[in-house]
């Protein structure tokens, strides 16, 4: 009777663990969900946006000489060298201003970089002759999980071209408890609500021009993990197994201790 009664518990423990299996897997679609298209043509352009942080070099006279931006002055060889070991930003606010030396506030937010640029020239062109600004978006990144949950990781973006397979090698590749031909990008698209959700196969040959998609800055790479269904349900069910194992020992020493 012992015996049914601790095959009817381990089965009732089993039942309840198998609904609690792979519930930190995220981003879950249904079988029928339908993933949007990879762009044909790929955006190397990023658009800047509140919250980022902007750092730029500004020159006179076509590119010829420096100009010491804290001052307003321009500078020798000594100048260029100093300003290139100083690393000043400049945060786009929420409202869409960031200020800019001399500028003061200004909205270049909806731009590309290279529209900013021009932009920024035109405006300097009334202090200086024929600038030439170098600008810069510093904190360009994008969060990959590679397949584990403790491994997630913000990627820095170092130019406009970097690709999947690129930033997948940043973060180690994908772990071995994960799905090669389940590579989840969610992507902010303009004039969209919700990001657009794309799915790539890198499990063959076939899928390596995938890999070389251009990634976008605030792109969410999702690598879906293995379903370790067995492993779950045994790491579940065995504190109850010792439990129930050593209620059994003391039962059965109690029941022969009294005869």
């Amino acid at each position: 009777m012992i015996k049914y009664f601790i095959i009817l518990v381990i089965a009732f423990v089993a039942f309840l663990s198998s609904c609690t299996v792979n519930s930190h897997v995220m981003l879950k679609t249904p079988k029928d969900f339908v993933f949007d298209s990879i762009p044909d043509i790929q955006v190397d352009q990023y658009v800047i946006s509140p919250g980022d942080q902007l750092q730029f070099r500004l020159y006179s006279n076509g590119g010829f000489s420096v100009i010491d931006i804290t001052s307003g002055t321009g500078g020798g060889v000594n100048a260029g060298a100093m300003m290139r070991n100083i690393n000043v930003f400049y945060l786009v606010q929420n409202d869409g201003m960031v200020k800019l030396p001399i500028l003061g506030e200004t909205s270049i937010v909806g731009k590309t970089v290279r529209e900013a640029q021009a932009y920024l020239e035109e405006r300097y062109s009334s202090y200086y002759v024929d600038p030439f600004l170098q600008l810069e978006v510093a904190n360009k990144k994008v969060l990959v999980f590679p397949g584990s949950g403790n491994s997630a990781q913000w990627i820095t973006l170092q130019n406009n071209t970097t690709t999947l397979m690129e930033v997948l090698a940043q973060v180690g590749g994908i772990s071995a408890n994960s799905k090669a031909n389940s590579i989840k990008i969610m992507r902010k698209v303009e004039d969209k609500d919700a990001r657009e959700v794309y799915k790539v196969d890198l499990s063959k040959i076939d899928g390596l021009p995938y890999g070389d998609m251009v990634i976008l800055a605030d792109d969410i790479i999702y690598v879906q993990p293995n379903a370790n269904i067995a492993r779950e349900i045994i790491q579940d069910i065995s504190p109850i197994i010792s439990l129930v194992s050593s209620t059994l020992v003391f039962y059965l020493t109690l029941k022969n201790f009294v005869n």
